[in-house]
């Protein structure tokens, strides 16, 4: 037997580490003996921060998770058995489009990919005046927590309309004041769209200062690129800029290299990251899983035709000198950038002015109309398009390498890009709306070893919650809010396609928001939990 010195600092310490492993035991037997009003008994618990999973069971107490470990099942009002499941966080989609909220409040489309929090407001859109709207948003039955970004698009049009200038000084005051308001309402940063109208009149000095009013206040900034296609090297160049002058956390969003071009040039830009953050800054990315983009049919057309708005736009092409040019530049844009060099790479989605041509392609419109399916006539044929009404189109030019290398980058997050739907909702939706977070689980992880699953759901979970600030949200942890997604890592995947979009995803079993059993044995229940979450600079 091994004698103690017998010293007084040498029996304090022996009584204090007695005293401990007695009270510690003390605490594990109390826990256990806890009531719960839900176990989730025996499943696969990933915690969320890359680690291996590990079987456990979770408790559950109103909207929180009570204790992770082995609780005896008579200690509960409810018990779900997830044995062999995979129990994960919520996921969060870090680049949602929510304007349907109020249509869809229950976010079926979301849901059933395992999300629980979604960030809404990206691309420079969303919406003014912003506190109003968040109060009206939770107001509704949300399925789902959301969250929003303050849009420099909607506030530059707001003040200054379509114009293709520089704002003046009192303009760039009253933009900045409308940022800085925002975000007291509760905005968790500010996106741009400097690839759409307005933001693609504005200059970079302008974007740096309206930045400043966010991250002044705890934002982030998130850029759809002034160029994802020619110009991407530029672009990712002026968004790293614009977060080391306004000294603010960038994510560079939905990040691509779009049409052939610049097929491969994921290897400067993950570079262009690297460097960035080896000199301190801020910069993440984040990423779906498609090879195809979605967006207006007008991204091909040059912005310049497009300032004033499409009564200005109607004009010029009255006028045949600048029609020429607008048409020059289209064929140049199906040639180099999105259109994919080929016709048949554009897919009609929402076409109002002529619903029986939607889901075809560029392609097969020009054959019906008799004409030769080349650049020169597609070019003619998306300018018909914008003068009936516009629309959006699926975008097929993006190389599978440049996917699978973004996704791989430590710094890549997963967003969908989707947007809310119902299955029954007319229209031509891409499939990201109902499948991103199962097709990278199923395809880029079970099927392609792309990413092991505990880096996957990392990537869904934890970083995320870090980048948004939302400390509890994003891991499994005692005291964390119950945001859950359970799912069978054998059978998850997408089921939605391009040639027939409008279909759920399979394998996810259960989610839980802030504690609700929300979708319960892959069905979608009547139960909400979601809520409006504001930012670190919110002010009641």
């Amino acid at each position: 037997m091994k004698i103690l010195p017998s010293n007084f600092s040498g029996t304090k310490l022996s009584f204090l580490s007695l005293f401990f492993v007695i009270m510690f035991t003390v605490s594990c037997t109390k826990n256990n003996s806890e009531h719960y009003q839900i176990v989730l008994k025996n499943g696969n618990v990933n915690v969320g921060d890359g680690t291996p999973s590990k079987i456990m069971d979770i408790g559950i107490n109103a909207d929180t998770i009570a204790f992770i470990g082995n609780i005896d099942p008579k200690n509960a009002d409810s018990v779900i058995d997830v044995s062999g499941l995979i129990v994960a966080p919520g996921f969060i989609d870090m680049h949602a489009h929510l304007d349907p909220i109020f249509k869809h409040p229950d976010a079926k489309s979301a849901l059933t990919q395992g999300i629980t929090t979604s960030l809404g407001g990206p691309d420079g859109g969303g919406f003014w005046p912003f506190g109003s709207r968040l109060d009206s948003i939770a107001e509704l039955p949300l399925g789902m927590n959301v969250a929003y970004l303050v849009g420099h698009n909607q506030i530059r049009k707001a003040v200054m309309q379509m114009d293709n200038r520089e704002p003046t000084v009192e303009e760039l005051s009253k933009m900045k004041t409308m940022v800085s308001q925002a975000m007291n309402d509760g905005a968790f940063g500010i996106s741009t769209g400097l690839k759409y109208l307005p933001g693609a009149f504005s200059k970079v000095d302008e974007v740096i200062e309206m930045s400043k009013s966010a991250s002044e206040k705890g934002g982030i900034y998130t850029s759809h690129l002034r160029e994802e296609g020619l110009g991407l090297l530029e672009g990712v160049s002026e968004a790293i800029q614009i977060g080391e002058k306004a000294n603010i956390p960038i994510i560079l969003t939905h990040h691509k290299a779009i049409g052939k071009p610049v097929w491969g040039f994921s290897k400067k830009t993950l570079k262009m990251v690297d460097s960035a953050r080896a000199l301190g800054i801020d910069v993440m990315i984040d990423q779906y899983p498609y090879n195809a983009s979605y967006t207006s049919i007008s991204v091909l057309i040059p912005a310049w035709a497009r300032a004033g708005g499409q009564k200005e736009f109607i004009k010029r092409t009255e006028n045949k000198k600048l029609k020429d040019s607008i048409l020059a530049g289209i064929e140049f844009n199906i040639l180099n950038d999105r259109g994919g060099g080929d016709l048949n790479r554009v897919q009609l989605a929402k076409t109002p002015w002529d619903e029986t041509l939607s889901g075809k392609t560029l392609k097969f419109w020009a054959e019906r109309e008799n004409l030769e399916p080349n650049a020169k006539n597609g070019a003619l044929l998306v300018l018909k398009a914008q003068l009936t009404g516009g629309g959006t189109a699926i975008y097929h030019a993006m190389d599978e390498k440049d996917i699978q290398r973004i996704m791989q980058h430590p710094q890549t997050m997963i967003g969908s890009d989707g947007r809310l739907t119902y299955t029954d909702d007319e229209g031509w939706p891409h499939p990201r709306w109902y499948g991103t977070f199962p097709r990278v689980l199923g395809h880029y992880v079970r099927e392609l070893n792309v990413l092991d699953l505990p880096t996957a759901i990392k990537k869904m979970t934890s970083m995320p919650a870090d980048r948004l600030g939302l400390s509890k949200r994003g891991r499994l942890k005692v005291g964390n809010y119950a945001d859950i997604t359970i799912f069978d890592s054998e059978t998850v995947i997408d089921k939605s396609i391009y040639t027939d979009p409008h279909h759920y995803s399979e394998g996810i079993k259960y989610v839980f928001v802030n504690g609700v059993l929300t979708i319960n044995d892959a069905m979608l229940t009547e139960n909400r939990g979601g809520k409006v979450l504001r930012g670190m600079g919110y002010k009641k």
